[in-house]
Parts: C-alpha cells; sequence; structure tokens
C-alpha cells in the first residue's frame, strides 16, 4: 500500500482548525489503515515527524431523499500530533 492511498483527505471541521497550531491534523484515512502506517505515510509525504496518531472509526449518518432513506459511508478519522521540534505541515499553514 503507498502512502497517497492511505491518506485520503484532510477533515477540516473547527474543532480541527484549533488543532494546527498545536501541530495537530486531522485525516481522513483508508479504513483499513493502522496507526502505523498512518505516521508512515504522514511523514512520508510531508517530510515532518510524528509523536502520535489517535484514529476513531465514525459511522455514516443516517439521510433522506424523498420517501428513500439510507446512510453516507463509513470512514475513519485520524488525528495526527507532530513533535515539538518539527516542522509544521505546509498545506496547513494559511489555516491557522
Amino acid at each position: 500500500m503507498f502512502a497517497e492511498d492511505i491518506i485520503i483527505k484532510p477533515l477540516l471541521t473547527e474543532k480541527g482548525y484549533d488543532g494546527i497550531a498545536d501541530k495537530k491534523y486531522t485525516f481522513i484515512v483508508k479504513k483499513s489503515a493502522n496507526k502505523t502506517q498512518i505516521k508512515n505515510a504522514v511523514e512520508k509525504i510531508w517530510d515532518v515527524s510524528v509523536e502520535s496518531v489517535n484514529t476513531v472509526n465514525c459511522k455514516g449518518k443516517k439521510k433522506r431523499m424523498g420517501k428513500y432513506e439510507g446512510y453516507t459511508p463509513d470512514y475513519k478519522k485520524a488525528v495526527v500530533q507532530l513533535k515539538a521540534d518539527s516542522k509544521a505541515i505546509e498545506d496547513f499553514n494559511s489555516l491557522s
């Protein structure tokens, strides 16, 4: 599995914006990826050093479209904490 396949996209929420100043970044990742694979992928893509990774399996929400109802897809969320001496991720610099 390649590093680019593990990290799907960043998750930008109000709580996620607050963590950028503390070098905490939130991503939606592949459901089958474990913490070690996520850590290695972030370190490889952005050339930073990761201190810890916390993951959460998020269940899809129930949605309706007229008389039909279904669920949005399930996803996995990862909160990545960088080390204090590590540089920040460049893609998030304009958001902090």
